[in-house]
């Protein structure tokens, strides 16, 4: 073995002796500080395999037996266990017990066997082995892990941005609110004729946007007279309504009445057939219903083309109707009669689907009760809308208390006035819609209604609008 030494200021330098000396392979046998110095001992890596390798006629050489004995193999076997023996019992007299002259000694129970000889193999049974450690199980532990505190992090960081935004809507709608009570307040006190055309407008039943709307566009310098005068004037200048009575008549087509349950429909069918009777004859007619669901339901509208001399059909789906359409291309006039149903109800959208999809083009009129609130009746338009609707018919004019709501919901939705309906008889109560006629009625007798509203509760009424300019029914209102 030759093993040598090297020293040097730093290891560096050593271990680069070594290198140097010894080649890539050497093994270093120490590293110390001497005197300042640090010190190397090293071996050339041919001595290490000269001393691993035993000569082969050395006994080291020689193959051994493996015997794979453990150090508790030698330990001193356990004890056996001591049998259970039972000791005999003593001899009875039987003839003392039963008469008998013979004794009988008790039974000797045979000795317990003997245990069998612990041996090698059942001295003691291996151990299970260790599971192997699976390195991808564990990486996907640790993703999941991963991926769920990131899913943590963001649920409460949406929650918290979502709180704050709620917070901010808030508060801006409290600021707005108050700013425009403070600046209606000042209209109020430097303009007092707007507040009496405001109370008119809100007692006429028009909705509070439209009423402030019109009051912001308010020309200056008008006394209350003149600016009522100005706010009838417009809203008969925006309410769209038919000419005369050729666009249905005399133009004819298909023509589809909608609308909720019990607004009118099948009454004003009968109506427009009788006048389309009265002018082209019962020939160029024909009727159509869809009402199979209620009991009885189409009874009624027979009964009136029965009286005019015209064939009603009646259709259960879209494939019905196709094929009733198709056969009555030639008529000059089709009125359906359609099923009335809640604005609610999700088949208001089937039923919309299957008059667009009939194969003709149907022209679809919404029957609108004038005794329903602005609410209600911009909840119909939206859902019996669709692609369109071709115009509007007013019924129950002669029930409605105040018609400023239709009214308001027919400006601001641009729908186009055909009729009005005022009266169960046919066809004597449908008439054409005059505008003038219509603004001065929802005006008329509703002094006393504006009189209750107090010029303390403007202020606050017109608060809760907010900004009118994202109002996109308020954008085509026409006030010059």
């Amino acid at each position: 073995m030759n093993v040598k030494k090297f020293t040097a200021p730093t290891s560096r330098e050593a271990l680069r002796k070594v290198r140097e000396a010894l080649g890539p392979d050497a093994v270093i046998l120490s590293n110390r500080p001497v005197d300042g110095v640090v010190e190397i001992l090293a071996l050339d890596n041919d001595d290490v395999a000269s001393l691993s390798a035993p000569a082969p006629e050395s006994e080291m050489a020689a193959p051994r037996p493996s015997l794979n004995v453990r150090a508790d193999d030698f330990a001193a076997p356990a004890p056996a266990p001591r049998p259970f023996v039972q000791e005999p019992a003593a001899r009875v007299p039987l003839n003392q017990l039963y008469g008998i002259d013979d004794d009988i000694p008790a039974p000797t129970p045979a000795p317990a066997p003997a245990p069998a000889p612990q041996t090698y193999a059942n001295r003691r049974a291996p151990q299970a082995e260790a599971p192997a450690f699976d390195m991808n199980a564990m990486t996907a532990m640790m993703s999941a892990a991963i991926a769920q505190a990131r899913e943590s992090a963001a649920s409460a960081a949406a929650a918290e941005m979502n709180g704050m935004m709620n917070e901010l809507r808030a508060m801006r709608g409290m600021m707005e609110t108050q700013l425009a009570e403070l600046s209606w307040g000042n209209t109020q006190q430097r303009e007092p004729q707007k507040a009496a055309v405001l109370r008119e407008l809100l007692a006429a039943g028009f909705s509070a946007s439209l009423s402030r709307y019109l009051i912001d566009k308010l020309p200056a310098g008008k006394d209350a007279a003149e600016s009522m005068r100005w706010v009838k004037t417009v809203l008969a200048r925006n309410l769209t309504t038919i000419a005369d009575e050729d666009a249905i008549l005399d133009r004819g087509g298909v023509f589809a009445l909608v609308g909720p349950t019990g607004v009118g429909k099948t009454t004003t069918t009968a109506k427009l057939a009788a006048r389309c009777v009265m002018r082209h004859g019962p020939e160029k007619l024909a009727l159509i219903t869809t009402d199979a669901y209620r009991i009885g339901g189409h009874e009624q509208l027979r009964i009136y083309g029965k009286i005019l001399g015209v064939m009603v059909h009646s259709v259960k789906d879209e494939a019905d109707l196709r094929i009733a359409l198709k056969e009555l291309r030639n008529k000059h006039t089709v009125l359906i009669d359609t099923i009335g149903m809640s604005q609610r109800d999700q088949m208001v959208t089937e039923q919309v689907a299957m008059l667009t999809n009939s194969g003709a083009h149907v022209q679809r009129l919404l029957c609108m009760n004038a005794t329903a609130t602005n609410e209600t009746l911009n909840e119909v338009v939206r859902s019996y809308q669709g692609s369109g609707l071709a115009g509007c018919i007013m019924t129950k004019l002669d029930e409605a208390a105040s018609i400023g709501g239709v009214l308001d919901v027919m400006i601001r939705q641009k729908l186009n006035l055909y009729y009005v309906s005022n009266g169960q008889r046919v066809p004597e109560d449908l008439h054409m819609a005059d505008r003038a006629m219509l603004v001065d009625r929802a005006f008329r007798n509703k002094r006393d209604a504006a009189a209750q509203i107090q010029d303390s509760d403007l202020p606050l009424m017109m608060s809760g609008l907010g900004n009118l300019n994202n109002d996109r029914s308020l954008r085509e209102v026409y006030v010059g």
